[in-house]
């Protein structure tokens, strides 16, 4: 294996985490009550660690 298919590997790798990560921020920021009709685990909103990412994160880019 070249180095070059491994960096591919290796930016793949990040693009697709990256993807995962943004999908569960967008669906943790629904209303609980949408994450409840679509089956989403209800995020509990005074959730200290929850909110040091958003102040961490900002807004959705």
């Amino acid at each position: 294996m070249s180095m070059f298919e491994s960096f591919g590997r290796y930016g793949a790798a990040l693009k697709h985490a990256h993807n995962r990560n943004k999908s569960i921020r967008a669906l943790n920021s629904l209303p609980s009550e949408i994450q409840k009709d679509i089956g989403w685990p209800v995020s509990p909103r005074n959730d200290p660690q929850a909110t040091l990412s958003a102040l961490l994160l900002g807004s959705a880019r």
